[in-house]
């Protein structure tokens, strides 16, 4: 069948990109879904960092690549073997295709699946297999999904069944920015009742861990960011207390606010910069996780001695340590049970022809989260 998807050809296309147009809006060939594998009508897609950094070529991938990694619609196609969703069921999409079956897998730990490290990074689906094609050429999919177009083809692994009566909208959340975000503070670090918590990148997921931390019930959550506006937003959800990242004094201040220093530090900015403060604003003792993914290349150096003396961590973190079928409906419960107000975190509605001009506003920093409507 024939799609329309948003193709990057090239990475590292200057900004603005309402003008230079990095992605181009192009008809595909979408191949049928193969064995084990779902054709998925897209709904609503949400836009991230992660896109964003294949585009500035911080994360580099092949190309051309049908981009897009968080997004939700509904099942309208099945390959042989499928068994774990049906025609017509509606479905978040998740970009670690696990296989069950590696190492990783069997621990209980899908986000480190290690044959879908390899397809992922390749621009395959975990079969191996390419299902996008223009003119006869191969089209590499992004993370599994290129959820950035109208339909797609994905591993029944990639799909987790969820409650029709959820928007696409809010439901396509659910499939990045939700579970690594709140999914950091409740799987990777486990923070406690009562512990003091700092977020440094206030970003869709960093809006989601600092909504996990109080729903975690932290006593204390500081929220920083470069942007007043990210800062506000981030009080009115409740954060006890905000701070701008440009200020020259701000560990001594989140140090002197939380009596020493936070007990989890979460770095959700994707700089080593900001990695490094959430590390000087941790006390003694406490935990400091990053979700961030600068360029490969990029480094940090601490005093290894912290480790030790001070009992510190240092953590990563990614697709929030989640095991999506478990974790993606105990999120949606918490957030209609008003615990996790998601949606609050919406931005914008945009529709696909205007995805050069939304990434123009994810990479100032100026939205939480946009999500693509394809109705």
């Amino acid at each position: 069948m024939r799609i329309r998807a948003a193709v990057l050809h090239h990475m590292g296309a200057p900004q603005p990109f309402a003008d230079s147009k990095p992605l181009k809006i192009e008809e595909l060939e979408l191949a049928p879904p193969g064995e084990g594998e779902v054709l998925v009508k897209i709904k609503a897609a949400g836009l991230c960092h992660s896109d964003l950094s294949v585009i500035t070529g911080n994360r580099p991938r092949p190309t051309p690549m049908a981009l897009g990694h968080e997004a939700a619609g509904i099942v309208v196609g099945l390959g042989s073997g499928v068994k774990s969703v049906a025609l017509g069921d509606h479905v978040v999409l998740v970009f670690v295709p696990s296989c069950g079956h590696c190492v990783p897998c069997a621990e209980g730990r899908p986000a480190l699946c290690e044959p879908a490290v390899v397809t992922n990074t390749a621009g395959t689906l975990v079969s191996g297999a390419r299902r996008l094609s223009q003119n006869g050429t191969p089209v590499h999919h992004h993370l599994g999904v290129s959820g950035f177009a109208d339909h797609a083809v994905v591993s029944e692994n990639s799909c987790v069944k969820v409650d029709k009566t959820l928007p696409f909208d809010e439901a396509a959340l659910f499939g990045c920015a939700v579970i690594t975000g709140v999914g950091a503070v409740f799987n990777t670090s486990r923070v406690k009742a009562g512990s003091r918590v700092a977020v440094i990148g206030l970003g869709g997921v960093g809006l989601n861990s600092l909504l996990g931390a109080l729903a975690a019930g932290a006593r204390q959550v500081v929220a920083i960011d470069l942007r007043e506006d990210k800062l506000k937003l981030a009080k009115q959800l409740g954060a006890t207390h905000t701070f701008n990242a440009s200020d020259p004094e701000i560990v001594n201040l989140v140090k002197a606010a939380t009596n020493g220093g936070v007990d989890y530090a979460f770095e959700m900015a994707g700089s080593v910069p900001a990695l490094e403060l959430a590390w000087k604003m941790t006390r003694r003792g406490g935990e400091t996780v990053t979700a961030g993914l600068p360029h490969p290349q990029k480094t940090m150096s601490f005093a290894p001695t912290l480790l030790v003396g001070e009992e510190r961590t240092i953590k990563g973190s990614y697709l929030g340590s989640c095991v999506p079928v478990r974790d993606i409906p105990i999120y949606i419960d918490l957030y209609r049970a008003g615990k996790l107000p998601v949606d609050r975190l919406m931005s914008d509605r945009i529709k696909l022809d205007d995805i050069n001009a939304a990434f123009d506003r994810l990479a100032d920093g100026a939205t939480a989260r946009q999500v693509i409507m394809f109705d």
